[in-house]
Parts: structure tokens; C-alpha cells; sequence
């Protein structure tokens, strides 16, 4: 089973990207939505003990946790490695259950794909990219989103430009979504004749 990686920055559109290759029938695991699904289960104890008073109701407070890890960024680590264990297991599930269907193919999507090395585990790794000028005023637009937070993030991920040097194939999502869903079909139809 060939595992094409899918990552980009902060408002680059690859939610978008991935939610194209789920429409043409590819399985997709995201690495966000497993966290969100963590952060209302299995990790809820984990961090409370590591990050008293960051759970409410059976939850992880994001709002909370988030204004732990701004004051103390260098905590960041430690729910790193809380969290991306239980996502690499989560992820293998997915992966055993995407084999069983007989997918041929299947989609990783990670965020911090290369800042967490995660292309040692794929076969090709896709990166979605944007004008900064358009990542911006996406990323903007986003409620609850200031400038210091967007370039907090921006901080911790690796410059756009050397994930599109890493990159086994990209799509430009800047030029519509019309535009990327046929890019997401050729790359899926070239893969196909290398997977077979």
C-alpha cells in the first residue's frame, strides 16, 4: 500500500486537498482530527497530570492549554510527547484497517509532517502551498486568530519554501478549487500507474 504524505503550512489549503482525495474514494487519516478526537478521550487524563487545569468536563480545554503552552512554549515537547504517540498508534490503525479494504492507496495527513520527521514513514510526501499573502488572509479570517498567534504558529513550522524543496509533487491551491481538484485527480491517476 503506497502512504502519500500531505502537509503544508498554516492555511495553505490542505484540508481542502484532502478532503478531494476522500471525494475520488482515497482514504485520508488526519493527524487534527485525531487529536481533536484524543483531546476528548484517551489523552484527557494524560494532560491534565502533565498540564494541571487544562481539562474541563471530561475534555482538554484548548483555550486553556493553549494559554499554558504561550507563556511556557518551551513545554511543547511535553505534550508532544503525550499526544504523538497516541496519534502514531491511531494512524497504524487506520493504515491495518485501509489494507484490509484492499486500498491501494492511502493519505496521511499531517500538518508538522516534516518537523516531526513523518516522511520517513511515507512513501512521497505532497505539500500544498499558497502566495503568503493569500496564507495570511485565510489564516486571518480564521475567528479567534490574531497576527502574534498566526506568527507564533508560523514559528513552529519549517519555511514553506523547504517543504517545497522536500517535496514529492505540490499543488498550488492558490489558483482555485477547480484547479486543485484536478490536480489532486492527475496526481492520483500518476501514482496509480506507478502503485498499480
Amino acid at each position: 500500500m503506497f502512504r502519500l504524505g500531505l502537509t503544508g503550512s498554516i492555511g495553505s489549503g490542505k484540508s481542502t486537498t484532502a478532503a478531494f482525495f476522500r471525494e475520488a474514494g482515497i482514504p485520508v487519516h488526519d493527524a487534527d482530527a485525531t487529536v481533536h478526537a484524543l483531546y476528548a478521550g484517551p489523552a484527557v487524563a494524560l494532560v491534565e497530570a502533565a498540564f494541571p487545569g487544562t481539562t474541563r468536563e471530561g475534555k482538554v480545554d484548548r483555550a486553556a492549554l493553549s494559554a499554558v503552552l504561550r507563556a511556557s512554549p518551551h513545554r511543547f515537547p511535553e505534550l508532544e510527547a503525550i499526544v504523538h504517540p497516541l496519534v502514531r498508534a491511531a494512524e497504524l490503525a487506520a493504515l491495518d484497517t485501509a489494507a484490509r479494504l484492499g486500498h491501494r492507496l492511502v493519505v496521511l495527513d499531517i500538518p508538522l509532517l516534516f518537523e516531526t520527521r513523518a516522511e520517513q514513514r511515507c512513501d512521497a510526501v505532497l505539500v500544498v502551498h499558497v502566495s503568503p499573502e493569500e496564507q495570511a488572509r485565510r489564516v486571518l479570517a480564521r475567528p479567534g486568530m490574531s497576527e502574534a498567534l498566526f506568527h507564533a504558529i508560523l514559528a513552529r513550522q519549517m519555511p514553506p519554501a523547504e517543504k517545497r524543496r522536500r517535496a514529492h509533487a505540490m499543488i498550488d491551491t492558490g489558483l482555485g478549487l477547480d484547479a486543485a481538484r484536478r490536480d489532486v485527480h492527475a496526481l492520483i491517476r500518476a501514482l496509480a500507474s506507478t502503485i498499480g
